[in-house]
């Protein structure tokens, strides 16, 4: 029998250990997979398993959770026992004797009566603490995969674009090393010779700035992932050509959707937990009621230690009502009547943000495929100048430099379409944040 509750206790502590961890089902983690990309799952794994801004978030709500059965327990009852040696000097009477040195254990009990249920309250309004911080935790979870999403997705743009622009840099090179010819020929001047290297220095330059922003994302990827910054060379990536959104991204949202956001429920718990300070702050202007118990043995009387005859038993009820304290009662009144007043504000406010942000995203979704569909129908038509221009090559209507213009110009249609293809993806994410995951 023993056995038996032994082993219900510890299966009862470890779930209480565990129901209130973090439901990873509730982040949607099914909207990542949709884009079938392996290694984007896998920095998002890590990231939900080794960032430490997620583990302090969840220290903080520990926090909160302790705090709240700290509160429930001042509600209880308090038993205490001390022990107490004791040395007097007393008259001598002629029949009563008490001796000199004793040992007192006097047990004690004290008790607050919650008629008023103002301990109660008090609970209830840490309990809605927890609740608050709780989506908030659940905010951090989301930003921070959008986050994890969004920069790898930048990456594998940047790795897209510094390929276009080698080859860029590429065709510059043979432009000025042909133009190096004529010049030597006295076929062109100096200012065609230098605009063919000034645009060989630019392209330098704008390759130089990819590879530097491509670096600093694979940095703030590994941190956010919780890895080392110094890493970043056994990091591996995808193809921005083999990226894309499997599923269907909607057209609009429901209402419940919006105001289901981590935040908008972390700003409606706050209130709540404000409306109970205002409730608590004016049962303060009514009496608390103590009960006091005390059952102490002692060696001073006669008998032996546990005896009925030598222990002293007592008991005191009574209401304690706080004198010259009505201003200081009236101004907490007053003070936690604001305070609802600025969250009731603030919980307002941000549900006009969570709508907004909601429509801010689909309507970016919505232009930005309207962009990436002119970029598709412009990279059509370079591409069809660009066969052109190989036509003409082969039939000698064109020198080389004039083909590698065309080339570049055609290159330059592909940079502006993987452009638009990040933009697109990114504010997948982007809604995927405003709707708290519900996507």
């Amino acid at each position: 029998m023993k056995l038996r509750i032994t082993l219900l206790i510890f299966i009862l502590l470890f779930f209480a250990q565990n129901c209130f961890a973090m439901d990873i089902n509730e982040l949607n983690i099914v909207f990542f997979n949709k884009f079938n990309d392996e290694n984007l799952n896998c920095y998002i794994q890590d990231a939900l398993n080794n960032n430490h801004n997620l583990k302090k978030a969840g220290h903080v709500v520990e926090q909160y959770r302790q705090q709240t059965k700290y509160s429930l327990g001042r509600e209880l009852p308090s038993l205490s026992v001390s022990a107490n040696y004791l040395g007097i000097k007393v008259p001598e009477l002629d029949n009563f004797q008490l001796k000199e040195n004793a040992f007192i254990l006097p047990f004690m009990a004290s008790y607050e009566a919650d008629f008023l249920l103002k301990n109660r309250d008090k609970t209830k309004a840490v309990k809605k603490s927890y609740e608050a911080i709780k989506f908030n935790e659940k905010a951090v979870y989301i930003a921070l995969l959008t986050d994890v999403a969004t920069v790898y997705t930048n990456i594998l743009q940047y790795d897209d674009l510094i390929e276009k622009q080698t080859a860029v840099l590429k065709n510059q090179e043979e432009i000025l090393n042909r133009n190096n010819k004529k010049f030597a020929r006295g076929i062109i001047n100096s200012t065609e010779l230098n605009n063919a290297k000034k645009n060989v220095e630019t392209s330098k330059s704008k390759l130089e700035r990819l590879q530097k922003e491509r670096e600093t994302a694979m940095m703030q990827l590994a941190v956010l992932t919780g890895n080392s910054s110094s890493n970043i060379a056994d990091m591996k990536v995808g193809d921005l050509d083999n990226f894309e959104y499997s599923g269907l991204i909607p057209e609009e949202i429901s209402s419940d959707v919006i105001f289901s956001r981590p935040d908008v429920k972390m700003a409606e718990a706050n209130l709540e937990k404000a409306k109970i300070d205002v409730r608590v702050a004016k049962k303060e202007f009514f009496p608390t009621f103590n009960i006091v118990g005390v059952w102490a043995f002692n060696t001073i009387a006669p008998g032996t230690f546990f005896s009925w005859e030598s222990s002293l038993a007592a008991i005191l009820a009574g209401a304690t009502q706080d004198i010259f304290k009505g201003g200081m009662k009236v101004a907490n009144l007053k003070i936690q009547k604001a305070k609802y007043e600025e969250l009731f504000e603030d919980y307002n406010q941000t549900n006009l943000e969570a709508v907004k942000e909601v429509n801010t995203a689909l309507c970016i979704i919505k232009h930005d495929k309207q962009i990436e569909e002119n970029t598709v129908s412009e990279l059509n038509l370079q591409s069809q100048n660009f066969q052109n221009a190989q036509k003409k090559l082969n039939r000698g209507v064109i020198s080389e430099p004039e083909y590698l213009f065309e080339q570049n110009k055609f290159i330059n249609s592909q940079t502006n379409y993987a452009q638009a293809k990040t933009q697109r993806i990114v504010n997948y994410f982007t809604l995927y944040k405003a709707v708290g995951g519900q996507l």
